[in-house]
Parts: structure tokens; sequence; C-alpha cells
């Protein structure tokens, strides 16, 4: 039985160390296609589908800013804001997760690894669940200096918080299928709907613009704020926590 086991753990060290070589050889050739001076659609020929798959993820949080603009733009000339840019907006958020969710599926499936990938999932994430939340608090109503810095505060912590995941991904420890057992803080997607949630309940409940749920504080003073927003410092803080390890599904 003992040797029957040791011959198992040896298979499976040789089968996990196959394809840690195999996964080597792909992004090699990754970055041999993205080193070259010349040569047409290198960059193309580089890109892996859980990689288009990705872009779509940064697509989406795209498209929610631009409806978050055409919202705040139709306000801002006195016109009646129309609800569907808003609505839009906070659909195309969904949709980056559900383009984030698989990516990483495909990649896994296709035992594609790519690192141009993983930068593109960060920046990505960045976008879709940073800039895009941030981008619907300010088109519903949350305008003020101290508003704005604190969103800022949001986005830049989910910044950071991808940039540490890049760093420590592989430091982290991984269960047999090779993923890392848990998060080191909030993940940008959790602190994103979290935020959300309640954005799109009083959008639904018509409770944005002049009328946010407990108002503003410090009001007429150059420090004047909405007490809701501190909503997004609590997620930014969660995302950032170093001590607070979320358990992957």
């Amino acid at each position: 039985m003992a040797k029957k086991a040791a011959a198992d753990s040896f298979r499976s060290e040789e089968a996990g160390s196959d394809q840690a070589s195999l996964l080597k050889q792909d992004q090699q050739k990754q970055a041999m296609y993205l080193a070259q001076e010349t040569g047409h659609f290198s960059l193309v020929k580089a890109m892996h589908l859980a990689d288009a798959i990705t872009l779509l993820n940064g697509l989406s949080g795209f498209m929610s800013i631009l409806h978050s603009m055409k919202y705040s733009a139709d306000s801002a000339v006195a016109r009646p804001a129309s609800m569907s840019n808003l609505w839009l907006a906070f659909a195309f958020i969904p949709l980056g997760l559900l383009a984030d969710l698989f990516d990483g599926k495909v990649a896994r499936w296709r035992g594609k690894s790519s690192l141009m990938g993983q930068e593109l999932d960060s920046l990505a994430d960045l976008v879709t669940f940073g800039v895009a939340p941030a981008a619907i608090a300010f088109s519903v109503g949350y305008r003020t200096a101290v508003d704005q810095l604190l969103l800022t505060f949001y986005v830049l912590c989910g910044l950071t918080r991808l940039a540490r995941f890049n760093v420590t991904v592989q430091m982290l420890p991984k269960d047999k299928t090779g993923k890392s057992k848990y998060f080191e803080g909030v993940p940008v997607p959790f602190a994103c709907f979290t935020s959300s949630t309640f954005l799109a309940y009083w959008s639904y409940t018509g409770q944005i613009g002049k009328v946010i749920p407990y108002g503003t504080s410090l009001t007429g003073s150059i420090l004047e704020f909405h007490p809701t927003v501190l909503i997004y410092v609590v997620c930014g803080i969660l995302m950032v926590s170093k001590t607070l390890k979320v358990p992957k599904p």
C-alpha cells in the first residue's frame, strides 16, 4: 500500500511538473510574439481565447461609464434624465462579471496560461468594478468635492488591491487544482456589487439626485458631503485589508 501511494504521488507530481512545463512554454511563446519588433498582427497572434473574453469584461465596464455620462449629461442641461441610461450603466456591470468568471474557466479548460491575460484581467476589473461604479455614484448625485475625493479613494483602493494580487498570487497557498485558497481582502467585484446594490435600490425607489438618503452633512461648507458615500470608503478599506482573508468558493 505504501509503495502504491508513493507511486501515485510520484505520478501526480510528474503530471503537475509536465503541466507547469507546458504552461511555461506557452508563456514564452506569447512573450516572443509580443517582443517582435516587426510582424503583422503580432499582438493578435499572442492572444488566447480567454484574453478575448477578458476584453469583454473591460468593454462592459466602459459601456457602463458611457451610459453614466449620458445620464449625467441629461441632468446637466436640465433635460429629464433618461432612467434607461442609468439602468444600462448598472446592467453592464454584471455582464462584466460574467466575462470575468468565464475567462479563468476557459483558460483552465484549454490549459493556456497567459501572462498578458493576468494583466488584462486586472485592468479590466479596474474599469468595470472600480471606475464604473464610482461613475454611477457621481451621476446619481454624489458630486460635492468631498464626495469626489472619497469616490477617488475607492477607485485607488481597487487599483492597489489588484496590483497587490498580481504580485502575491504566486505566493498564496494553493489547492490541488492550483487555485489560491483565499483572497487577501475582499475581491474588487464583491466591493463593487455591495456598493452598487445600495445605489440600484435607491435609484429604483427614486432616492437619487437631491433626495439621496440622509441628505448631506456640513451643508453649505466646502466640506459638504453625503454620509452614504462612506459605503465606498468602507468597501475600499475592505479591499486593501491584509488581515481579512476571504475563502475562495
